[in-house]
């Protein structure tokens, strides 16, 4: 590797102006980007020696950005001192440089379909560009050489829009050129054999004759075009971490939608026919009956991420007017070797809840609404307690995780095999520990009791808006006042909030912070000084430009005390005993969240959408 003799530093704008006409009608070099670099001061003459040292790769020839990117250097001087220098970030300022725009590849926001009529893949290939966006009358291009730019006018002409270029990783522009070209010829492939015929639906218009007259076919789940465009689909699933997948078939199309961090996000359209087929593949792979259409239907799947880790999808189908929707829940067994501090549980929450978990017989209830995390505690709870020394035994409907250190039962309804019934046939397995998946009518309640009473921990779910709600709720489903003080240990809600982005978030400015009166009003009765710095999302790659990644919890914990027993008859008066538990030690779910908020977890916006509002509350 030749590196040319190393300027003194110039000014920015006269390094990009020379880098600009430079490169004119050739390709990129890694002597004209360490010249750059080094004449703008971002790194220095002792790097070289880095540069020199990164090694080729055997069969393939690394574009210049790659190699820099390899040699991990760090920006010298500027705003930017110590940021690494990653193909992204050298991508970005080459950018800058040239004068064309910057964009980042992302997989879920490239209509495949569309950009494949653009070029072909071996036009692509060839020139090391990649079609990113059509809109209107523009065609969006990434490529990796700035200076090659004789193929515009060909496909400005045989498209009849204008070529826009834009700088992306070449990376990224390799890696996606393949995969969302065989993706498109995937979809194309599969849409032919279907001849475009459209699934049943409550709006079918009926050709007749037309079917048959064509030849057509319906398109089979096993076909190799659906095969590869299901694995597709679970592959970036699980790199842009979604926890659900949605497939629903609408009118004229099928929508595809990822759940990321406790929001929808509309990924891809492809067509219904195709729609159809990928949700009967589905099907078919969770052993579930692929002709049966008119009643939902539940699954599951055991497999593995690109990575190599093994995950859970737990499959659900609804007959709707158009088709069944499918959506699938990602279950991530990684969360079973999480501890509290993981979770978002701070210590005197973990050490209350440790302390009530370990104690021999009782009920402990974990309430909160659908996608609260609910499922994540208790697992991970149980995991912990699953020791050789105890038999821990799960009533689920249906089973979220199997985990070998349970033994986990299904509710079955078709054989009259409820949750009550399920506990009473655990009460002869000589169970420890019980876990009931839900309590959802007196009788499972009244054998969740029973079991209690006779030396078993119990733990369950409920649907309450905070933890002194419970007590009414069971109260309401019939369950005596006596019996409740005799057995129930606790009760913790939660929610989950998204967590801000660490690589991007920034100090909120003085206008942007909540006056003292706000919050005072936001955690009363709980009195506690506002906080000197609260955070504000931005946005960055790493985030997908949301400004949040990841999810914490915020819990409200209500341990059970002789005071707080006092209170609890056919009648309680529900402010007293929220009033008493606060005085006992527990903090509202609003004060939980307000201390993200201060540690600079979360965003107010992010706990007002999640916690009840203190009317519902107070």
């Amino acid at each position: 590797m030749s590196i040319a003799r190393i300027p003194v530093a110039t000014p920015g704008a006269a390094v990009a102006a020379s880098l600009r006409t430079s490169l004119r009608g050739r390709r990129l070099t890694l002597d004209d980007l360490v010249l750059a670099l080094v004449a703008q001061g971002m790194v220095g003459e002792a790097d070289i020696a880095a540069i020199r040292r990164v090694p080729g790769q055997t069969g393939r020839a690394m574009h210049p950005l790659e190699t820099l990117a390899e040699a991990r250097l760090r920006i010298a001087s500027g705003e930017r001192i110590g940021e690494l220098l990653t193909p992204d970030a050298l991508a970005e300022w080459l950018a800058g440089q040239t004068g064309l725009g910057y964009f980042h590849i992302d997989p879920l926001k490239v209509d495949f379909t569309r950009i494949a009529d653009v070029m072909s893949s071996a036009y692509a290939t060839r020139y090391g560009i990649l079609p990113v966006e059509v809109r209107g009358n523009d065609i969006l291009v990434a490529t990796c050489e700035p200076g090659l730019d004789d193929w515009v006018a060909s496909i400005e002409k045989a498209t009849r829009k204008a070529v826009r270029r834009v700088i992306a990783n070449p990376r990224d522009i390799e890696r996606y050129t393949v995969e969302f070209y065989n993706l498109a010829r995937s979809v194309k492939g599969a849409s032919r054999i279907n001849h475009g015929g459209a699934a049943n639906n409550f709006e079918q218009l009926i050709q007749l004759g037309a079917q048959i007259a064509s030849g057509a076919r319906a398109i089979d789940q096993n076909d190799a075009h659906i095969v590869q465009i299901v694995d597709w689909l679970w592959q970036y699933a699980f790199e842009q971490r979604a926890s659900d997948i949605h497939l629903e078939p609408k009118r004229d199309i099928g929508i595809v939608r990822f759940r990321i961090d406790g929001v929808l996000h509309q990924v891809y359209q492809v067509p219904v026919a195709v729609m159809t087929a990928m949700v009967a593949r589905v099907k078919l792979l969770g052993r579930m009956d692929v002709v049966e259409k008119r009643r939902p239907l539940d699954g599951r799947i055991k497999t593995k991420t690109p990575g190599g880790l093994e995950v859970e999808l737990r499959l659900s189908t609804l007959p709707t007017a158009f088709g069944e929707k499918l959506v699938m829940r990602i279950f991530d067994p990684e969360v079973l070797v999480r501890d509290f501090a993981a979770l978002g549980f701070g210590d005197d929450d973990a050490a209350r809840w440790t302390g009530m978990t370990a104690r021999p017989h009782g009920i402990i209830l974990v309430t909160g609404p659908t996608g609260s995390g609910k499922t994540t505690t208790l697992y991970s709870t149980l995991k912990l307690l699953a020791t050789d020394e105890v038999n821990v035994c799960t009533v689920e409907d249906p089973i979220e995780m199997v985990e070998p250190a349970f033994n986990q039962m299904q509710v079955q309804h078709g054989i009259d095999l409820s949750f009550a019934d399920g506990v009473r046939a655990l009460m002869r397995q000589d169970p420890d520990i019980i876990m009931v998946g839900e309590i959802r009518d007196l009788e499972t309640a009244e054998t969740a009791i029973q079991a209690a009473l006779t030396g078993h921990l119990v733990l369950s779910t409920l649907h309450t808006n905070d933890a002194p709600s419970a007590i009414s709720r069971l109260l309401e489903l019939g369950v005596p006042a006596y019996l409740l003080n005799a057995t129930l240990l606790g009760v913790l809600a939660q929610r989950l909030v998204r967590t801000l982005c660490p690589e991007c978030k920034r100090p909120a400015s003085a206008d942007e912070r909540l006056t003292d009166d706000a919050w005072n009003e936001f955690i009363a009765p709980w009195k506690a000084a506002p906080p000197a710095q609260v955070f504000r999302p931005v946005g960055c790659l790493e985030c997908r430009m949301t400004g949040y990644h990841g999810r914490s919890g915020i819990y409200e914990l209500l341990v059970m005390s002789e005071r707080l027993k006092a209170l609890v008859h056919d009648k309680p008066d529900i402010a007293a005993l929220r009033q008493a538990a606060i005085r006992e030690g527990m903090r509202p779910l609003r004060v939980g969240g307000a201390r993200k908020v201060a540690h600079g977890v979360t965003t107010f916006e992010e706990v007002l959408k999640c916690v009840p509002p203190a009317d519902a509350t107070d």
